[in-house]
């Protein structure tokens, strides 16, 4: 009797000490010691590279055992590159993340043989801003509205095909009939600002938070070195009230195609983690970014670098991608690729 009972206490002993360890490896994942990875698919000059250094340095604190964070850069189509490395062979530790391409979706959507992931199949951990592309061109090009580039051929500079500057101007062109010629190629966004700084382009189609950090000067005083063309998102960004928004120019038919497009501007600038990564990890760096997405040092340094804070949890993002992605009508995404990369 005495014997079974002995056993019965050791066993609810045991039972008693799984239950307890149980939520704790569950729950808990060991950054101490350990060096996070965030990935862009950009150039670090432009704002996916000044976001991504921001999130390395403030998220840090944050996070339980105080790990070093450091950002690459793996340029190439538009980010494009960069997407598929995270979705194909980012090691799933919990430790890499990716600034996730603003036309990610729309490119996984129109190009999927080129897009060699599913963004349903990353967690979004979080953005920190939410922003139009505009359409840009130098003054000296002739172009002042964007009526002007029915009748005027200017080259745009882009990245490559993934990225806002390939896709909106080929839109644009397919909607309203406008000639901009775009040029692939530069490695980044900061470096086609400089190419339309120097002429080798005219213009670019980028985030208005791109152009303002970065170039902003080129729209001060009475006569600008560049202007404000068209922008394309779900409503005008409150600093460009007075630039055209793109679905208020299209034929009725073809609004639903313009607001599909427009919905990039909610990725923004985030992070998010590969396929696979552990639970424990991503409830962590969610955990990490609320606290940091509220931080005055974190807003007062973006601030300083001439960059905006409009945030979205990482449920919010994750919830808009998966809703683009399973409500988008083969049709309304067969009509957009046409526009964009022509017919198959």
């Amino acid at each position: 009797m005495i014997g079974k009972t002995r056993i019965a206490l050791i066993g609810a002993a045991l039972g008693a000490t799984a239950m307890l360890a149980a939520p704790a490896k569950a729950q808990d994942f060991d950054f101490a010691g350990k060096q996070i990875k965030i990935v862009i698919g950009f150039g670090v000059g432009g704002t996916y590279g000044k976001y991504a250094q921001m999130f390395a340095d403030h998220l840090k604190p944050y996070i339980p055992g105080n790990p070093t964070i450091i950002v690459e850069s793996r340029p190439g189509a538009g980010g494009m590159l960069a997407a598929n490395y995270a979705a194909q062979a980012m090691p799933a530790n919990g430790l890499n993340y990716l600034v996730p391409p603003d036309s990610s979706v729309v490119v996984q959507l129109m190009a999927p043989k080129k897009a060699k992931y599913d963004m349903r199949k990353f967690t979004s951990i979080g953005t920190a801003n939410q922003t139009n592309v505009i359409v840009v061109a130098r003054a000296d090009s002739g172009v002042t509205k964007w009526e002007d580039l029915k009748t005027k051929e200017i080259p745009m500079g882009s990245t490559g095909l993934g990225s806002t500057a390939y896709i909106i101007p080929s839109l644009v062109n397919g909607l309203l009939g406008t000639k901009m010629k775009i040029v692939s190629g530069y490695k980044g966004s900061n470096k086609t600002g400089l190419a339309v700084e120097q002429g080798e382009v005219r213009g670019a189609a980028f985030n208005w938070l791109f152009w303002k950090s970065g170039f902003g000067r080129w729209f001060e005083g009475d006569k600008p070195f560049a202007n404000a063309i068209l922008q394309v998102g779900l409503s005008p960004d409150p600093e460009l009230p007075n630039v055209p928004m793109l679905k208020d120019l299209v034929a009725d038919a073809d609004k639903p195609i313009v607001e599909f497009i427009g919905a990039l501007g909610l990725i923004g600038r985030g992070l998010a983690a590969p396929p696979g990564t552990p639970e424990s990890a991503i409830k962590i760096m969610r955990a990490a970014w609320a606290k940091m997405i509220v931080d005055p040092k974190f807003i007062a340094d973006a601030k300083k670098r001439n960059l905006r804070v409009i945030p979205a949890t990482g449920e919010e993002v994750q919830a808009a991608v998966n809703n683009a992605i399973d409500s988008a009508k083969p049709e309304l995404v067969a009509r957009a690729s046409e526009l964009v990369y022509g017919k198959k």
